[in-house]
């Protein structure tokens, strides 16, 4: 059978972490199918129709889907899921919040955060704050799963050429929730689970106004900043720069933990990267344990230094 992939998306572009699910999908085998639920979103379908791999788009175009609110989208996917063998979503804030709505209604179990797929019915996944890995497999006749994205390369956005139909059933308003509004940030910078480079910060910034010592560096290197859960606690700096288990799951090509101590909850947000750089002045700190290297000193003096050499070179 097919295999569904709902999209997260703006209703104009599909975001990049989709790109991840759909290679996590190929594995399991079947045809992938690609929901865009949304409203005016045919740009966004059609952007998922050009990436390599997909056979078909869903579209979904109607009112109650314009904003993503799960308690409308969950129904919508539970009545079109029958038809497959697999419903996959990213394991961001979007598929966190809409697939185990989809898992409940159908009355199966789901994987979550999944790093790998050993066959159809099998998957591994990190347990433990990403201690320990478990291979899990699911008999349910629809699988429900969610994927990380730093585990899986992205599918090409390019090549692909899908074809587009209406979904036999376009959503409806389930009268649950209603959205009031949203308060975005906006950042010339990066997206953290995007970004190639990332400089985070922790407690030992010891407020927000000095999280700009790791702006500049950020902005010489061409990085996104993001902070421990410890940063966002204390009101540092915004929920959205959290890293960790409970934050955003990063695997940069490099990561630079400045003030960070290495609890689990943080390694196991960031644990992946290629190229750990830690800063700390205390040589103990859990974060040395996993880094590729390691300044052992005072933050507010080497922090500066390294951006004015980046400066000179």
């Amino acid at each position: 059978m097919a295999i569904l992939v709902v999209a997260d998306h703006d209703n104009q572009s599909v975001k990049p972490a989709t790109l991840n699910v759909i290679t996590a999908a190929g594995k399991a085998g079947g045809d992938i199918v690609v929901l865009v639920a949304g409203k005016d979103c045919k740009p966004a379908a059609e952007a998922a129709a050009k990436i390599a791999g997909v056979a078909k788009v869903l579209l979904a175009d109607h009112a109650a889907n314009a904003t993503g609110l799960p308690e409308n989208l969950a129904p919508l996917v539970a009545r079109l899921a029958p038809g497959y063998s697999h419903v996959f979503g990213s394991t961001t804030s979007f598929g966190k919040n809409l697939m185990p709505r989809v898992a409940a209604l159908l009355d199966v179990a789901q994987i979550s955060d999944i790093v790998s797929v050993e066959s159809a019915d099998t998957f591994v996944r990190p347990i433990y704050a990403g201690n320990a890995l478990a291979e899990v497999q699911s008999k349910d006749k629809i699988k429900i799963v969610t994927v990380r994205g730093t585990a899986f390369p992205p599918a090409a956005a390019e090549g692909g050429s899908a074809t587009i139909e209406n979904a036999s059933e376009a959503g409806s308003d389930a009268g649950l929730s209603s959205f009031v509004r949203q308060e975005l940030s906006k950042s010339e910078r990066p997206e953290l689970t995007s970004a190639r480079i990332i400089v985070s910060g922790g407690r030992g910034m010891q407020s927000g106004d000095n999280f700009k010592l790791l702006e500049a560096l950020a902005d010489k290197l061409g990085a996104a900043v993001g902070a421990s859960r410890a940063a966002v606690d204390a009101g540092f700096v915004p929920n959205d720069y959290q890293v960790g288990q409970t934050g955003k799951i990063v695997a940069p090509d490099l990561y630079i933990a400045v003030g960070i101590s290495g609890a689990i909850q943080h390694l196991a947000g960031m644990k992946d990267s290629k190229v750990i750089v830690a800063i700390n002045k205390d040589e103990e700190a859990p974060i040395f344990q996993i880094a590729d290297y390691g300044l052992v000193g005072d933050l507010f003096k080497l922090v500066p230094e390294l951006t004015d050499a980046l400066k000179k070179s």
